[in-house]
């Protein structure tokens, strides 16, 4: 099986390249997006792990990681081609160097493998939602480019990591009140230290302090910014879905809307967070 999009750096039209059309902000989380993508070595040491029984599924793993380590590679190379004076291997060096997950650990921190699939079907609905939004907020023709081909990975990575859940779901079932947990549990993590740290290592100054309430205020008040009805609907949609509800049934479409008003109010939040901190 091959779910990749069989594209590679050099595909990028970098020629077109207009940097009258570059957005700071949206460059910026850009910059942080990279760290994450280009981390993705250790996340595949520690899937390799928890599937261990499962050598069909940890080949599928590595190429998934060489489409995750190609996005921030790509994406790096944007960032260096937007702002000359940028080094992506030096910043990513440092948020290697100061964020690490559990690459030891022997078992799924989710419980179960079915848990740590559902949790993947998160994170990549994230992703796919993500670059869908920066794709139509942004003018400038790589950055679009860029970010089309990389939401359709993440699109065939949620598929994926779908499939092999449903499979599993047959050996070890979940059930639906522990489904609603691990999905709502994944998606608070959002908060957490990761993309806070990416802010960090990719957009502030040598010496600086990391500080997680400012760093999550200044990628937050720019990330959700992005966002239109459609990107929140339809990440509300793949989540309702990966948990085994019906996308279209009644509670898939109050998800949608509790999904909008939720991301318009995180918008805010971070958007005051972040006055706060800078004045």
């Amino acid at each position: 099986m091959d779910f990749g999009g069989r594209w590679c750096v050099d595909d990028i039209g970098w020629d077109r390249f207009d940097p009258g059309l570059v957005d700071s902000d949206l460059l910026m989380v850009v910059k942080a997006a990279a760290m994450v993508e280009r981390n993705a070595a250790d996340y595949t040491l520690y899937l390799g792990r928890v599937f261990r029984d499962d050598p069909d599924f940890v080949k599928l793993l590595g190429q998934w990681r060489d489409d995750e380590i190609r996005h921030g590679e790509s994406l790096g190379r944007y960032a260096e081609l937007a702002d000359p004076g940028y080094d992506f291997s030096v910043r990513f060096r440092r948020f290697a160097d100061g964020y690490r997950i559990p690459v030891e650990a022997e078992a799924s921190v989710r419980g179960s493998a079915t848990g740590e699939l559902l949790a993947r079907c998160i994170v990549e609905t994230g992703t796919s939602s993500f670059y869908s939004a920066v794709r139509d907020a942004s003018r400038e023709p790589v950055l679009r480019e860029l970010c089309h081909r990389i939401a359709g990975d993440e699109f065939r990575h949620y598929k994926l990591f779908y499939d092999a859940m449903r499979q599993t779901m047959t050996r070890h079932r979940l059930p639906l009140w522990r489904r609603v947990m691990v999905a709502v549990g994944r998606i608070r993590e959002s908060d957490d230290d990761e993309l806070a740290f990416a802010w960090h290592a990719a957009n502030e100054p040598d010496g600086m302090a990391y500080d997680r309430a400012r760093c999550n205020a200044a990628y937050g008040s720019r990330a959700y910014a992005l966002y239109g009805k459609v990107h929140a609907e339809r990440a509300a949609s793949m989540v309702v879905k990966a948990v085994g509800l019906d996308p279209k049934g009644w509670l898939g479409r109050r998800a949608c809307d509790f999904a909008w008003g939720k991301m318009r109010q995180r918008s805010r939040q971070a958007g005051i967070v972040g006055e706060c901190e800078t004045s």
